[in-house]
């Protein structure tokens, strides 16, 4: 299939604090855009600028060559693609299915299969930037999938993303977005522990951030979450809820591998210790109120 915009229909499921800015950038490109989400409000403004409401998955899957789904959880993306209505059973012969939700490997195997028997084309596609990389088209996508598929995809997925990397088969994808939570729960972690030693020495954090962030210690959430920190900032960019989530998932994977985790089971102890303080719809940086407080 030729993604070429203006001659094809892309349906987008999920508008939540990424996937608007990702569908809006799909729309701006040219291409006729389908959307559909739980919450019907969060789709208004991209209505109202010209996308297709739709009052079902089903009815959207009927209708679209491609469909981007950025949903919450596992067991929303299992309900959505499989079962007597999912978007497999409803879905255009030869239509492309890429899921851009962090879920699991496994999963995205069974639905990379079951696509396949019905002459579908499926792709798991998980993204890292949050709302700034979504905002400003700069996300890493984590592709894993048939070759041609991704090829025939990627004019796509270039529209939301500048890092676009396919990592293997299915499953792949959602593997290397489990290594990205992984590498990004410990750093969350040691810059919180800066940030607090840095105002428990009676420095200025801002001054200390200027320092420190363009040495070796240097990483996306110093430069991006450590100011959100100073400024008690910690609306989501991603949510605790569904950080714990991933965590959560690359455990279960790491068990089934048998790799130990240390890192990553301290970081996902503290996070839940913050749910349970109430901060489950903050940003990832809210972690620094286990300190704080």
């Amino acid at each position: 299939m030729n993604m070429k915009p203006g001659e094809t229909a892309i349906g987008f499921i999920g508008i939540g604090v990424m996937g608007k800015s990702m569908a809006e950038h799909i729309r701006q490109a040219g291409y006729e855009l389908h959307v559909y989400t739980r919450t019907a409000a969060k789709a208004d403004e991209l209505v109202h600028r010209g996308a297709v409401w739709h009052e079902t998955p089903a009815d959207l899957a009927s209708a679209c060559d491609a469909i981007i789904t950025m949903v919450g959880y596992p067991k929303d993306v299992e309900e959505l693609y499989l079962g007597e209505r999912g978007l497999i059973a409803r879905a255009k012969a030869g239509a492309y299915l890429i899921d851009m939700t962090t879920s699991s490997p496994i999963l995205a195997k069974r639905i990379h299969e079951a696509a396949a028997r019905k002459g579908l084309y499926a792709l798991d596609a998980p993204v890292s930037g949050g709302d700034i990389g979504a905002r400003e088209r700069r996300l890493s996508i984590m592709v894993g999938g048939d070759q041609e598929a991704f090829d025939a995809v990627l004019p796509l997925l270039q529209r939301m993303g500048a890092n676009i990397v396919r990592q293997g088969g299915a499953g792949a994808g959602q593997h290397t977005k489990m290594c990205n939570q992984i590498a990004i729960a410990s750093n969350m972690l040691g810059v919180c522990e800066a940030i607090a030693y840095a105002e428990a020495a009676g420095l200025d954090p801002n001054t200390v951030l200027g320092s420190i962030e363009s040495g070796a210690a240097g990483s996306w959430s110093l430069s991006n979450l450590g100011p959100r920190i100073i400024a008690g900032n910690f609306e989501p960019g991603f949510y605790v809820k569904h950080f714990i989530k991933d965590m959560g998932i690359a455990l279960e994977a790491a068990k089934e591998m048998g790799l130990d985790t240390p890192g990553l089971k301290l970081a996902e102890s503290l996070y839940r210790q913050l749910e349970e303080k109430g901060y489950a719809e903050k940003g990832t940086q809210a972690l620094y109120k286990l300190w704080a407080e």
